[in-house]
């Protein structure tokens, strides 16, 4: 079965020819005009990916991720915007996206990074249990869902991506160049920036002080270390 894509663009010629590198790539695409639409199509259907403009008719991009991730929606969301400011990757990656990128793009860098980021996400499901428990933290690999203390945790999916290493590698210092190849792949360049907009969006989410972090320590030029 073809992995699904929902497009939320208001630019029709936008719409026709992501669905068209979509289709080239095997994948089957739903499209929405608005953001509206978009949340109301969210409720009661599910996607492996979610390709969102910044510029909608009647709200902006960031609102519409930033009311999935409160709603605990955790389908990965690539941006794709004719804004090209580091502001708007960085506020986009800070509010749950996971990958950014620019119009013009090039058709096949847009596929791969597509199937690249369906890949990773799918493969946060752990074939060795039904339970990862590390410290305070589990995670249930039939639902793929985290918990601190019984607590479920909200989190976008690079997020749920950084807490799972973390969790399956508990005391081992990850350099940004291993988190890089871990959670983003070979094929996704990502700047030192993003890495520490994850980490600080992680933070929020499990530490009691987020200021003061007592299980993600950062090793002052080497990386961090998790520590249950």
């Amino acid at each position: 079965m073809a992995d699904k894509i929902l497009i939320v663009d208001d630019d029709p010629a936008i719409c026709k020819l992501l669905e068209k590198v979509m289709h080239s790539n095997e994948l089957e695409t739903t499209t929405v005009n608005c953001g509206m639409d978009a949340l109301s199509i969210l409720k009661n259907h599910t996607f492996d990916l979610i390709l969102m403009d910044i510029m909608l008719g009647d709200m902006e991009g960031f609102e519409v991720i930033k009311r999935l991730r409160n709603q605990g929606i955790s389908t990965p969301v690539m941006i794709v915007s004719g804004r090209n400011e580091d502001y708007d990757s960085l506020y986009g990656l800070s509010l749950g996206a996971d990958d950014y990128i620019t119009k013009p793009f090039r058709p096949l860098v847009l596929g791969a990074k597509v199937k690249a980021l369906i890949r990773r996400n799918k493969n946060l499901v752990l074939d060795n249990s039904d339970t990862l428990e590390c410290g305070p933290f589990s995670y249930d690999t039939t639902t793929m869902r985290f918990y601190k203390n019984g607590e479920e945790l909200i989190l976008s999916s690079k997020e749920s991506a950084l807490l799972l290493l973390f969790m399956k590698h508990p005391q081992q210092v990850f350099t940004k160049d291993m988190i890089y190849e871990h959670v983003w792949g070979n094929t996704v360049a990502v700047d030192d920036n993003a890495i520490m907009v994850y980490i600080n969006r992680l933070r929020s989410k499990i530490e009691d002080d987020r200021q003061n972090p007592a299980y993600i320590l950062t090793i002052r030029g080497l990386g961090y270390r998790f520590v249950p």
